[in-house]
């Protein structure tokens, strides 16, 4: 699947950046082949314009914030949140030609992000409730760039029957390949699933399990939410400590995607150090960014097409293969996708 060619996912939430890298002026993005500038409006609320001035196409993300509104960097010319252009400074009558406007787009914050949809989102952005529950710290953990689409960074994180080969350097059980079966409850915005996983629990890794153990459970209540973000719901039975990660896999284009990273946390930084729960994620992240990296992007959703093999612990990314096909054809869309090379 062609994310960029799907014009239905326009219609979703997505994770572009965090709301402080604006704080020192406009930044670019770009989302399904989208280009957008972001800034901050005065009330300290993002704003999300299309990156290209109506007067000569300069982008946008190369000016400036003044009083609120975006300047082009080129002829200083100014829009506000909407689009609309409200200052031509070339023009000492004010006149501003009919129509002369920029593409707007929906665009909030939430849980330290600026979140964009392109078009009119058929759901709100969705609900990580450990965000207002009390006890729970959050940390902002990674940011990256993949060379990826963004089924196949939510397929594996479903994926149980890869610990053991792609983390065997950190907690996968090598001797264990056999996965764990989720339970998985389908819903109205994806699925939960839920599963026990023994894992290694090498010295790095104390503090994070809160247990000395050389192998210890993790209980995991995880959720994808359609398209491309999921909940990895970890909790350790042994200490009762939550490891609860969120992650956007926000396309840039078809090849290429912004992985955010949020982690929540049950326990204080005396039990267990920001830095030191950064230090063991990033390995396991850096372990699945290499793999990721080394497979085929235009991931086929209409199994039909028989592009891939698949076993019974892919179930979870079928069925988001499936989920994703027909939300294409409840809105008149086929998969577009590359040049087939049928198994």
């Amino acid at each position: 699947m062609l994310v960029t060619k799907q014009k239905v996912l326009r219609r979703f939430w997505y994770a572009l950046m965090p709301v402080s890298m604006l704080k020192d002026g406009p930044k670019p993005f770009t989302l399904l082949g989208e280009k957008i500038v972001l800034w901050l409006k005065e009330d300290g609320t993002p704003a999300a314009l299309q990156d290209r001035c109506c007067h000569r196409t300069a982008q946008l993300s190369k000016g400036f914030v003044e009083k609120g509104n975006i300047v082009c960097g080129y002829h200083g010319w100014t829009y506000d949140c909407s689009g609309a252009c409200v200052r031509i400074p070339q023009n000492p009558d004010g006149a501003i030609p009919a129509g002369a406007k920029v593409k707007p787009y929906h665009c909030q914050e939430r849980y330290g992000y600026v979140w964009v949809a392109l078009e009119d989102p058929l759901r709100p952005i969705p609900d990580f409730p450990e965000e207002s529950q009390p006890g729970y710290r959050r940390i902002f953990q990674f940011y990256q760039r993949w060379e990826t689409s963004p089924l196949r960074m939510m397929e594996n994180s479903f994926d149980n029957s890869h610990f053991s080969y792609v983390h065997r350097a950190t907690f996968g059980l090598y001797d264990q390949p056999k996965p764990e079966k989720y339970e998985i409850t389908e819903t109205d915005y994806g699925f939960e699933a839920e599963t026990l996983v023994p894992i290694k629990n090498i010295p790095a890794s104390y503090r994070v399990t809160g247990t000395t153990d050389d192998v210890t459970m993790r209980h995991m209540f995880n959720r994808w939410y359609l398209p491309f973000v999921r909940r990895f719901g970890c909790q350790y039975p042994v200490s009762g400590r939550h490891h609860i990660i969120y992650n956007c896999s926000t396309p840039i284009d078809d090849g290429t995607i912004m992985l955010a990273q949020w982690l929540y946390r049950n326990d204080t930084e005396e039990d267990c150090p920001e830095a030191e729960l950064i230090a063991w994620d990033k390995p396991i992240l850096d372990e699945d960014r290499e793999i990721l990296e080394a497979t085929d992007p235009d991931a086929c959703i209409d199994t039909r097409r028989k592009q891939e093999f698949h076993m019974a612990s892919d179930r979870p990314g079928l069925i988001m293969r499936r989920a994703l096909l027909q939300l294409l054809e409840e809105h008149g869309e086929t998969e577009v996708f590359g040049s087939d090379n049928q198994v």
